[in-house]
């Protein structure tokens, strides 16, 4: 035997380091990728995932990493090492606050959690059905065959009427849900432009559009406070929401702090206005759009309602009507931009994450990803059936989100969803009416820019 002969005992494999993500194309000085996110966001989005799984981007000054990929997306939900955060978050503070639940971390956000979980449990969802399935029966008897309908204004209207009168007890929101349309549309615009332009002090000269802003989000929080004084001045406490949030204790069994009671207001406002409306819009659309999937939704609901008024007990036998409301949340999601931010040193899909990096990611570009659809920018609501839904990845549709930031009304949102799409669909038919202009209006949310549809009765 040679000392050739004698190889030494093979140790463990080298554990790879993660590598610097590659950097897109496209930027320019100072904006950096920003102008393309004002220009074309959708488009620009999408097409990071030709450049790989994780990719570095410019937001001005800053580098944010974009996410491309279903397991990804997932992986960064689910994981400790990333919280509530960054360029999204920030342009919303003004609005959304620091202490709701929507922008809070940790042990302040498990605790608010539990203090409005009750209210969205799935046995407290029937006794919300009443009021959804009276309320989509209304807006059908409303509408009157021929007339143009503004579909921005009803759809705000419906959703804040249910929202407030099933959360908040209120039955005096018709007003305010114009303002709050108006509001929320003027401050959901302006903050994209802050989250993808990040020009600081600019925002704060008293340009014309500067001033829209302030306007329209100093009558969004004088509305809220209007709600809280008005149950306040009531003296009384029914069993909603509102009442959970008045009574709500701290960690220190202290009453909760003004400012959280009106964080926490405005949110419930702001998923139930303005992501629930957007979402009632593109359906409205896939209806005048679609016409044979209006016809189905018809006649499954004559088939599950034999001819009587469709009510919260229908909600699970229309299986057609919720496939066709996730497909337009497939394509169409209302939230199509989140982001998140590294609370240490870490790694994802093998690439380097520094402590204190922002990541963002586009459910509208996942759920749209060619490489987890067949015909990924068809209108196919049965692709949602049982027999084709176990080919969609995991991760590639969660219009709700994941993990301990899921939406707590997802139950109470398809309820509703589904009581409109079917009160509507069994009653008309729809047309564009003159004057429409149904392309995407680009914010923190998406909506049809302006839809004007014409109902036409069923024989």
């Amino acid at each position: 035997m040679t000392v050739d002969s004698v190889r030494p005992e093979a140790g463990p494999p080298a554990t790879p380091q993660p590598s610097e993500p590659p950097l897109a194309g496209g930027g320019v000085p100072l904006l950096g990728h920003g102008w393309k996110l004002v220009r074309d966001p959708l488009a620009f989005m999408a097409a990071l995932r030709d450049h790989g799984d994780v990719v570095r981007i410019r937001l001005g000054p800053k580098t944010v990493y974009a996410v491309t990929t279903p397991e990804l997306t997932g992986a960064l939900a689910l994981s400790p090492d990333f919280e509530i955060a960054g360029p999204l978050w920030e342009s919303l503070e003004a609005l959304l606050g620091k202490e709701g639940v929507a922008t809070a971390n940790g042990p302040r956000h498990r605790r608010q959690r539990r203090t409005i979980q009750p209210a969205f449990r799935l046995d407290a969802i029937p006794g919300y059905g009443p009021i959804m399935a009276e309320e989509a029966r209304a807006l059908s008897e409303r509408w009157r065959p021929g007339e143009t309908v503004d579909c921005t204004a009803e759809s705000f209207r419906i959703a804040v009427r249910i929202v407030a009168r099933c959360l908040l007890r209120g039955a005096y929101m018709d007003e305010r849900a114009d303002r709050l349309c108006a509001a929320l549309d003027v401050l959901f615009r302006g903050m994209y432009r802050r989250m993808v332009i990040p020009l600081g002090p600019l925002y704060h000269l008293p340009l014309p559009a500067n001033r829209r802003f302030n306007g329209a989000l100093a009558d969004f929080h004088l509305l809220v406070d209007e709600v809280v004084a008005e149950r306040r001045a009531s003296g009384q406490k029914p069993d909603d929401l509102l009442t959970a949030l008045l009574q709500a204790q701290d960690e220190n069994g202290d009453p909760i702090g003004e400012q959280e009671i009106h964080d926490q207001v405005v949110a419930i406002f702001t998923a139930g206005a303005e992501t629930v409306a957007s979402t009632i819009l593109w359906l409205l659309h896939v209806l005048a759009e679609h016409p044979e999937h209006a016809d189905r939704i018809c006649a499954e609901v004559e088939t599950v309602t034999g001819g009587r008024p469709v009510a919260f007990e229908d909600v699970r036998a229309l299986r057609h009507t919720n496939n066709v409301i996730v497909e337009a949340m497939r394509l169409r999601p209302a939230i199509w931009i989140l982001t998140r931010r590294a609370v240490t040193e870490t790694s994802l899909g093998g690439y380097r994450i520094p402590a204190g990096a922002d990541i963002v990611y586009s459910p509208y570009a996942v759920q749209r990803d060619p490489r987890s659809y067949v015909r990924n920018l068809d209108f196919d609501p049965d692709r949602w059936l049982p027999e084709r839904v176990r080919d969609v990845p995991k991760h590639a549709m969660s219009p709700f989100g994941v993990g301990n930031r899921k939406c707590p009304s997802d139950h109470f949102s398809m309820a509703m969803l589904t009581l409109i799409t079917a009160a509507l669909a069994g009653r008309y038919r729809f047309e564009q009416a003159p004057g429409s202009n149904d392309a995407t209006r680009v914010g923190i949310t998406l909506h049809p820019h302006t839809l004007l549809l014409k109902p036409v009765a069923r024989a």
